[in-house]
């Protein structure tokens, strides 16, 4: 069964893997419908250098969908068996449902530090 995780903050896709404040599991029915939630508490400090990643794995989590992330997180993701989808944005369940419907696709574009004071994207 495929598993979503979305970077969320009050129901919205957080800009900033890093920094959200919550993971929304989604899980997938067999129709491409997303079956059930689960909210996985974020951890402190950088996505990529928490152990954020073998957490999500454990839960099942098989996809990332996302606003940004930087390369190195996306490589911890990857290499946890967590396929990372970037570019999303809006509500969270809106995103994973589109992914999971074949409509939302990689953007590819990586975390470039969105202007914040003293961010640094060094993934």
């Amino acid at each position: 069964m495929m598993k979503i995780a979305v970077p969320s903050r009050d129901g919205l896709v957080d800009e900033h893997f890093g920094h959200c404040k919550e993971f929304l599991v989604f899980s997938v029915a067999a129709d491409g419908s997303l079956a059930n939630q689960a909210t996985i508490p974020s951890a402190e400090g950088c996505g990529c250098k928490s152990d954020i990643a073998s957490v999500l794995a454990r839960a099942g989590v098989t996809h990332m969908v996302a606003g940004n992330m930087g390369e190195g997180a996306v490589r911890v993701l990857s290499s946890n068996g967590i396929a990372v989808v970037r570019g999303a944005t809006g509500d969270a369940r809106a995103a994973a449902g589109a992914f999971a419907k074949g409509t939302l696709a990689d953007s590819g574009i990586g975390c470039e530090g969105h202007g914040e004071p003293g961010h640094e994207c060094a993934h």
